[in-house]
């Protein structure tokens, strides 16, 4: 048996950044189904929130497992059944982009504690302000710029 821990922090924003996720319940009811479908498919959540336009997710990686099938699985089938569900008025679907970084086990309680306060950080802090930390703090620009 192989031995694995591989940590993903995942970030993922709803189409066009559209607020489609407007209430607490609506967000909870999401981010407890995909927990569930993610679960059924050998896909293990650490821990998962988000705000009105986007979600985080920490995932711990099996050891057949690829970021894009994770991601496939988990944004595929989420707003499908968000559609089926009728969740929100207009048709829902993700960004087909995401953030993928890998997570030391010695900021994993730091990495949780940001996702578990995704309400209060974006008080104070919109998703684009976010999203352009995020490409600096972890170099992707420098993949942008070409």
């Amino acid at each position: 048996m192989s031995f694995i821990k591989v940590y993903i922090h995942f970030v993922w924003s709803t189409k066009n950044r559209a607020p489609f996720l407007t209430t607490p319940e609506i967000r909870k009811t999401v981010w407890n189904h995909i927990r569930k479908n993610a679960k059924e498919k050998g896909i293990h959540i650490d821990f998962i929130n988000g705000y009105k336009d986007h979600c985080h997710c920490l995932i711990s990686l099996g050891v057949d497992q690829t970021i894009q099938k994770v991601m496939q699985l988990i944004k595929g089938e989420s707003s499908f059944w968000i559609n089926k569900q009728n969740l929100i008025l207009d048709k829902f679907e993700w960004q087909d982009e995401y953030f993928a970084v890998s997570i030391g086990e010695s900021v994993l309680d730091r990495v949780r504690n940001y996702i578990k306060n995704q309400e209060q950080h974006h008080s104070k802090k919109t998703f684009q302000e976010e999203y352009d930390e995020f490409i600096i703090k972890y170099g992707f620009h420098k993949y942008a710029d070409g």
